[in-house]
């Protein structure tokens, strides 16, 4: 071997070597840069106290959630009521997320783990509208994938930061909160019709025919009597179609400016109930949509109830009834099932022929 040979081997070797010893140095920097924000708060310096709006951002929607005064409002759906204890159980869960796992990442594994556009963006800004802290909510993490991951609740999630696309962190919440559907952030309250003294549905023109009727009452402890008619009603069903208007709850409220000929409102189902304490609620029910109905409420008369107890109910009605009225401005969708005793034909609430003959 020549000297030329020998020193062309040493330049190899040193190059080389100083390759290799860059690449453990990177790595081992990277490794470091990942043990040490495991454990760490992963937003960092955000505050409950200065959340005043969440921004939800997703590939089929997006949601305004904002502070006005006492209660929490959305701003796609013209102001409607959001579920205070959903919100306050976000921004705190949120502010308590750790970083369970932290590497550095290249664009396909971003896109793999939908942490670029297809991912969820939720960002939390203070009362000047500025952001306070964000994150971008990816895929779910399963401990073992199971068989529908859309569906399943998951044991963590890949979330990325503003500033560090390269990295992707795993955290042990699934953050099934952070969606831009409305029906996961809405206050579910809706009506209560309480004591009614008559209840009338009134079906469109053209609907088969038994679908219209009026029930009526003396008390709140009378029998229920079925106007127009010599028939039997069968108490248990007309108890039942009256009493599901006094705990009505909500799946969802309806896009501001939607049309009644989408909904079905432009011929829709009356129903109208009247109480005994002064008050007559009036139902419009459209059509179906999946599970839930859409509506309408409007809510009209003075409270004035009567009895023992007459203080006592004047107090429980003043405290739900301007939420109740505040209903009117907006469609709503209600579960099936909550109007299913409600809407059935005059036919299935009277007694049998055998029952009728005692």
């Amino acid at each position: 071997m020549n000297a030329r040979i020998a020193l062309v081997l040493v330049v190899l070797l040193v190059v080389l070597g100083g390759g290799a010893l860059l690449v453990r140095e990177q790595s081992a920097s990277r490794g470091a840069a990942g043990s040490a924000a495991l454990g760490q708060p992963l937003l960092k310096g955000l505050k409950a106290a200065e959340v005043a709006a969440i921004a939800i951002r997703g590939p089929k929607g997006a949601l305004t959630i904002e502070r006005k005064g006492e209660r929490w409002a959305i701003a796609e759906r013209d102001g409607f009521a959001a579920d205070f204890d959903r919100v306050r159980e976000f921004v705190i869960k949120a502010i308590a997320l750790k970083v369970g796992q932290s590497e550095a990442i290249g664009d396909q594994d971003r896109a793999r783990l939908q942490l670029d556009a297809s991912g969820t963006a939720v960002e939390f800004r203070g009362a000047d509208g500025k952001p306070l802290a964000r994150l971008i909510a990816g895929r779910k993490y399963f401990k073992s994938e199971p068989e529908n991951p859309d569906k399943a609740a998951g044991d963590g999630r890949y979330v990325a930061l503003p500033g560090e696309e390269k990295r992707m962190f795993l955290i042990a919440d699934p953050l099934a909160q952070a969606s831009p559907n409305t029906a996961d952030w809405i206050s579910r309250q809706g009506f209560a019709a309480e004591k009614v003294k008559s209840l009338e549905v009134r079906a469109p023109e053209g609907a088969a025919p038994g679908s219209s009727w009026r029930i009526e009452r003396a008390g709140d402890n009378a029998d229920w009597k079925l106007a127009g008619g010599g028939e039997k009603l069968e108490l248990t069903k007309a108890n039942a179609a009256a009493y599901a208007l006094s705990l009505i709850e909500l799946a969802d409220v309806a896009p501001k400016g939607v049309k009644p000929e989408d909904t079905g409102l432009a011929r829709p189902t009356l129903v109208e109930a009247t109480t005994f304490d002064g008050l007559r609620y009036a139902l419009r029910v459209g059509k179906l949509e999946g599970e839930n109905y859409y509506a309408t409420l409007s809510i009209a008369g003075e409270a004035k109830p009567e009895g023992k107890d007459a203080a006592e109910r004047l107090k429980k009605i003043a405290e739900r009834l301007p939420r109740e009225r505040a209903l009117a401005g907006h469609v709503l969708l209600i579960p099936k099932s909550k109007l299913d005793d409600t809407l059935k034909p005059r036919s299935e609430l009277l007694a049998r022929k055998d029952d009728a003959k005692k």
